[in-house]
């Protein structure tokens, strides 16, 4: 008996132990998670993501020793079957690394033309297509390298000719993605046109996205007025430029941008050029809703990069304050973690982020390290909600949601979630509860004028009974009391 109630003990003392621990960990994070309200006020909440450890140059094993240190990596890529791919910009090459994370597969410093052995000259980009080929913008030799999986050569996509570029433009590629139908789309060095695009041949078909820009009336004004000297010289309103490129499943090409406004800062433009993202009920999609002015982290975020993770949802990368935003498909933020410094888990010049599997990876140049992020019991339950609201199984998201409020009871997407789904299973009452704790108007509109027309309809008998004897008390009075009133009253005088 003693035994027994000695082996219960230490198996509580261990679950209490792995308690500590885990609150320890999530207390001792380097960053604070929050999200905004509907008013744009700050709610701390519990962590999407943690740090899970790094991987650098010395921790990488290459043919059995350690590989060596990165030098001002720029861009990464994850391939369909998980292979990561780092582009090490000043050490001109670029590196291949296992699913694993420790092994690196490969190592590709050029490639074979025509029996002549070529290099490459400050990769700053890397993509991989449907097909596995490997597409490097290789910056300063001014040229797009594809190559097979094995190393084979296949094409360049140089020196583009076109009516619309400028005599003597010359081409730096700095970032690269590639679609379904191989078209390159390509950020370049000066270029603010917008994205360069290639068709699957390598000819310059084209900008696309370009962003348009916005003068004022009172700039329009003194335009009028001007020389044409003077209007030469006010051309100067530049576009903004983009800044990270990434194709979902669809064809759909998302990209990020330098934002100036810190409203939105990723589009996701469809096959005409055209922006056709949801910018949500704040129409905010440019990371942080309120910034202060003065410091070394003020004004707007400033994404760099954007990483399209299916099922409608979408991260964006913050160089300024090194945090990480996440968007559904109908423009709602999800969560934010992360920050700049120098413990474990925070970033001093982060670059690229990618997906693999249910792990997060930031590329930081500075460090010359890839972040690894691990999703906890709430990111994933964000996750997997807004992912079957994206399939249309809203029914399934519901006690995903309840579980998210469970352990943050502010969160203002839950409610609406919620609520959503039994709009969507036609409980009206219901889903106005949770749609007016989620703030969302929207569609609490919608529930409150189903809801009453449902109770319209279901008392229908009713009030078409009380109108009746209304009418029936009125013409009553009208026709029988007031006249045997007026018959007295005559008579009294």
């Amino acid at each position: 008996m003693k035994k027994s109630i000695w082996i219960r003990l230490t198996a509580l003392c261990a679950v209490l132990s792995l308690l500590a621990s885990g609150a320890m960990a999530a207390d001792s994070l380097p960053w604070d998670c929050y999200n905004y309200d509907y008013w744009d006020n700050i709610l701390y909440t519990p962590a999407p993501y943690v740090p899970d450890g790094s991987v650098s140059g010395a921790s990488l094993q290459w043919q059995g020793a350690p590989l060596g240190s990165l030098n001002n990596p720029q861009d990464l890529c994850v391939s369909d079957s998980g292979d990561i791919y780092i582009a090490d910009t000043n050490n001109d090459r670029v590196i291949v690394v296992a699913n694993d994370l420790k092994t690196v597969r490969k190592i590709i410093t050029g490639f074979t033309r025509d029996g002549v052995e070529e290099t490459f000259s400050r990769p700053s980009g890397v993509a991989v297509s449907e097909k596995n080929q490997v597409y490097i913008a290789d910056s300063q030799n001014r040229r797009i390298v594809v190559l097979e999986e094995d190393g084979t050569f296949v094409k360049t996509v140089q020196d583009p000719k076109s009516e619309v570029l400028d005599e003597g433009y010359v081409f730096v590629p700095l970032k690269v993605s590639v679609d379904y139908a191989d078209r390159v789309y390509c950020v370049a060095q000066n270029m603010f046109q917008g994205i360069m695009v290639f068709a699957a041949e390598g000819d310059f078909t084209g900008f696309f996205g370009t962003i348009s820009v916005k003068i004022s009336m009172w700039e329009k004004f003194w335009r009028r007025f001007s020389t044409k000297e003077s209007r030469a010289k006010q051309q100067l309103f530049i576009p903004t430029e983009f800044t990270g490129i990434d194709v979902d499943d669809e064809g759909f090409v998302y990209a990020s941008n330098k934002d100036t406004d810190g409203l939105q800062a990723v589009r996701r433009l469809n096959p005409s050029g055209q922006d056709v993202i949801k910018k949500g009920p704040h129409e905010n999609l440019g990371g942080d809703r309120v910034f202060g002015q003065v410091g070394n982290y003020s004004g707007p975020s400033q994404i760099v990069d954007v990483v399209y993770r299916g099922h409608g949802i979408y991260s964006l990368l913050d160089s300024r304050r090194g945090r990480i935003f996440t968007y559904d498909h109908e423009g709602n933020l999800l969560y934010i973690f992360g920050g700049i410094g120098t413990q474990e888990g925070t970033f001093r010049t982060p670059t690229a982020i990618e997906q693999l599997g249910s792990r997060l990876l930031v590329l930081d140049s500075n460090q010359a390290a890839v972040l690894i992020f691990s999703q906890t019991e709430y990111g994933r339950l964000i996750n997997e909600a807004v992912s079957l609201r994206y399939d249309g199984d809203e029914s399934q998201a519901v006690q995903l949601w309840q579980e998210v409020l469970r352990l943050d009871e502010n969160n203002e997407l839950a409610n609406s979630g919620i609520g959503k789904a039994y709009l969507s299973a036609g409980d009206n009452e219901k889903a106005m509860t949770y749609l007016r704790r989620g703030m969302n108007r929207s569609y609490y509109s919608t529930a409150y004028k189903r809801y009453r027309n449902e109770v319209l309809a279901g008392n229908l008998s009713i009030i078409l009974t009380a109108v009746i004897a209304l009418i029936a008390l009125w013409v009553i009075v009208r026709k029988v009391i007031l006249p045997r009133r007026q018959k007295k009253g005559g008579k009294t005088a």
